[in-house]
């Protein structure tokens, strides 16, 4: 089969391998979408993240969604046929937190797609406990447009996690980052019950994307987030903050803009450290909280049912390539231009 793989140099590559077999406990998956995301890219560049954190010689892609083709020895509760998204991250199940029940804070967690084989390729095993079944939903049933947001499944439940970490409803909303993530949380944000959301980027393309789904957005090198806070008549600070940009500079700007008793949820990944005036952190007595992955698997339920409930994520996809044209795929993830890039298999 085709799989797109690293060696531990820049540059992605198709390789002709053997279709995996499903060990005990597993699943092999035949990959209908995948989903291009930001730890792709720095793969493809094998840069000092990649080359610190990703095994060579994997398949890569953690983002996906197919249908089960075969079952390891002792799965139960799932059938061949079943069209499924898989929970990227693997957990230990023995660690405190696994053990409790908390298995998004496992220490020990590994990754689709960096630590293993992940699901750019025709075929791919995973765990079962990280099968996300589409109930009621097969390949007869299932439009084109649904099985892309089935493949971005992943990064929508990132969305979702950050999104919801605190109480929304009549609260004023900034997001730093207008990112596939940071427009998937916006919506969100939105169908909860927010009354102001404002967007922040640096990129003109992410910004009147996010303009064209109904979004406040600027520039903050052009516009502060203190100004729009007068143009929405805030009398006080925001109320919640998602930092979805990792930019050193969005964080200490979010602090001085919080109302006293805001909340701040950081799921973007800086790429130094960040200096920020703790006086006010203690004087507004705001909140600040890490956001990694998911919860799994309450966030599965919570954005099945949102996108149930007619959550659209759609608009956030913006270019669509056959999986053969990965190259392409990647050129145009990278070029700043693009929001979420999808690589389709054949049905």
């Amino acid at each position: 089969m085709k799989a797109l793989r690293t060696d531990g140099t820049a540059g992605l590559f198709v390789d002709e391998i053997a279709e995996p077999a499903p060990p005990p406990g597993h699943v092999k998956v035949r990959v209908l979408r995948a989903g291009i995301c930001g730890t792709d890219l720095h793969i493809h560049k094998w840069d000092s993240w990649a080359a610190a954190n990703v095994k060579p010689g994997i398949t890569v892609g953690h983002e996906f969604t197919g249908e089960i083709v075969e079952l390891g020895e002792g799965v139960k509760g799932l059938e061949v046929d079943n069209l499924m998204s898989a929970e990227g991250h693997i957990v230990c199940g023995q660690c405190r937190n696994c053990r409790a029940g908390r298995r998004h804070l496992c220490i020990q967690t590994s990754n689709l797609g960096v630590g293993q084989d992940g699901g750019f390729a025709e075929h791919v095993v995973v765990p079962a406990e990280n099968v996300w079944v589409h109930q009621g939903k097969s390949l007869s049933n299932t439009t084109d447009d649904e099985l892309d947001v089935f493949g971005i499944y992943d990064p929508l439940g990132n969305a979702v996690h950050t999104a919801l970490k605190f109480p929304l409803v009549g609260e004023d909303v900034v997001i730093t980052g207008a990112g596939p993530i940071g427009l998937m949380a916006a919506a969100v944000v939105r169908m909860v019950g927010a009354r102001h959301i404002l967007l922040t980027d640096i990129a003109e393309p992410r910004l009147e994307l996010a303009r064209s789904m109904g979004f406040t957005a600027v520039n903050p090198r052009e516009t502060s987030i203190r100004d729009v806070q007068s143009e929405f008549a805030m009398r006080e600070g925001f109320d919640v903050a998602l930092e979805m940009s990792g930019s050193p500079t969005a964080l200490p700007e979010l602090v001085r803009n919080m109302n006293a008793g805001g909340r701040i949820a950081l799921l973007g990944l800086p790429a130094s450290e960040i200096s920020i005036d703790w006086g006010l952190v203690v004087g507004r007595m705001l909140t600040i909280q890490g956001i990694y992955g998911r919860e799994m698997f309450e966030t599965w339920y919570a954005m099945t049912q949102l996108i149930a409930s007619g959550l659209d994520v759609t608009p956030v996809i913006s270019h669509r390539f056959d999986f053969d044209d990965w190259q392409e795929a990647f050129d145009t993830a990278s070029s700043g231009a693009a929001s979420k890039v999808i690589l389709r298999f054949a049905r």
